[in-house]
């Protein structure tokens, strides 16, 4: 059977314990020079011998609580010759005051308790003071003529209050352990569970960042395409350019005309390359509100390259929607995963058919209601229950992580959103999300009336 590790007190712990001991001796110092004033009463005159051992005691007292925590007085030893001389002097008392007969003769059985109060959980000093008390009985009843009966109900008497001085100095002692190992638990659970929520941010970001990545490399097939037909017609240009210059009366207006053209080519690269690396790299979103249509905007350039295949995307936005309680790459990650589902849906239809896909947005009450909606062929309705579990997936292995519905429900939810999903009665799925309400800042506040 393995005894518990009872841990080793703190330092500060050793602080607050030194402090109170030596408090404890400055107030027994103080008790005994003011207990002077009761000597008339007690003895029924002024004992001398008494006071002079009581200023000594005090005295005595007094450099314990000084000398107390230094290095040539430990605190225990401090407690320990405290313990002793007062013992001494208290013998001195009685035996000034009238043996068996002196009215402080009771104190000689309580010194144990009176020391253990004093010393708490300071067993050794404890012991020696029983033992020296009991030798102390002993030889006062011995001097004064006691009988055998008289000295063994005095013993019986004192072994009692010695068991009660020494439960009470076990029993703080186990409480004082007990505390302090309840403090060092409650301590290590803490801990336990900083590194907890420590551990579940770090997955949750990951899980956000595999599947953004996700998102990407499902959009990396036609981002080979989307790059080309600009690059094909810029090739074209830059050739017609070198050939026209050769001419000795080039077109100027042709060739403003076909700069231009060059330049949008080389802007549409240029967006779809910061598009693509803005929303793929790992950074913090900071900002905590964003407005819809500019969210809309760069979700549709980077879907773009999936959706120009298929079909069209039809954009119902109302006039002067308030900006959202959201950031900006969080809702261009919903959106953009929802048009590039709503896509998957449409290509894998049977029969084929050419893509149709919605985005509706107004304002309602508290916020913005926008819809995502396909002429696909639609959810299962065995999968529409489930369709927001993380890792649930409706596409064959390989083609979906089965995070992506599960994190755009948990980005909104957070910020007081909702999403939720429905087929259409004349076919397809409609995605709506209620995205609230971003607080007025000083930027974007109206303009009193």
């Amino acid at each position: 059977m393995h005894l518990p590790v009872v841990p080793s007190p703190s330092a500060s712990e050793l602080e607050t314990h030194l402090r109170l001991k030596r408090r404890g001796f400055i107030v027994s110092a103080g008790v005994l020079l003011l207990s002077l004033t009761t000597h008339p009463l007690l003895f029924g005159g002024f004992v001398p011998e008494v006071a002079l051992i009581h200023v000594g005691w005090a005295a005595l007292l007094v450099a314990c609580a000084l000398a107390a925590g230094s290095r040539w007085l430990p605190s225990q030893r401090a407690s320990t010759v405290g313990g002793v001389f007062s013992l001494a002097a208290l013998a001195l008392d009685i035996h000034f005051t009238g043996g068996l007969a002196s009215p402080l003769f009771p104190l000689l059985f309580a010194m144990p308790l009176i020391i253990a109060v004093f010393t708490p959980g300071d067993l050794v000093t404890v012991w020696a003071s029983i033992v020296l008390t009991l030798v102390g009985v002993v030889l006062a009843s011995w001097l004064s003529g006691g009988s055998e009966r008289q000295l063994i109900g005095q013993v019986t008497v004192f072994l009692f209050m010695a068991w009660i001085s020494v439960f009470s100095g076990k029993l703080f002692q186990r409480m004082r352990d007990a505390e302090r190992e309840a403090v060092l638990e409650r301590l290590a659970v803490l801990e336990r569970l900083a590194r907890s929520e420590r551990l579940r941010a770090e997955a949750e970001v990951s899980r956000a960042e595999t599947e953004r990545l996700a998102l990407v490399g499902r959009l990396a097939a036609g981002v080979a395409h989307e790059v080309n037909n600009p690059l094909a017609y810029v090739k074209s240009n830059l050739g017609y350019l070198g050939d026209v210059v050769e001419e000795p009366m080039p077109d100027l207006e042709e060739m403003r005309r076909v700069l231009e053209e060059t330049q949008q080519g080389v802007l549409r690269i240029q967006q779809i390359v910061t598009d693509l690396r803005r929303f793929s790299r790992d950074s913090v979103d900071t900002e905590e509100a964003c407005g819809v249509v500019d969210a809309l905007d760069e979700a549709e350039r980077l879907a773009s390259v999936r959706l120009r295949s298929l079909g069209q995307v039809v954009r119902e936005l109302s006039p002067e929607l308030s900006r959202v309680r959201l950031g900006q790459r969080h809702l261009v990650q919903v959106v953009l995963n929802l048009l590039l589902n709503a896509a998957d849906a449409v290509d894998s239809a049977q029969p084929p058919r050419v893509a149709r896909i919605v985005l509706r947005a107004r304002a309602e009450a508290g916020g913005v209601r926008l819809e995502v909606e396909d002429n696909g062929p639609g959810i299962p309705e065995a999968a529409l229950s489930r369709l927001f579990e993380p890792f649930f997936t409706t596409k064959a292995p390989g083609k979906g992580t089965g995070l992506g519905l599960a994190l755009c429900r948990e980005y909104l939810a957070r910020v007081g959103g909702t999403l939720s999903v429905a087929n259409r009665p004349e076919g397809g799925a409609c995605f709506t999300l209620h995205l609230p309400s971003a607080p007025p800042t000083p930027e974007h506040r109206p303009s009193p009336s």
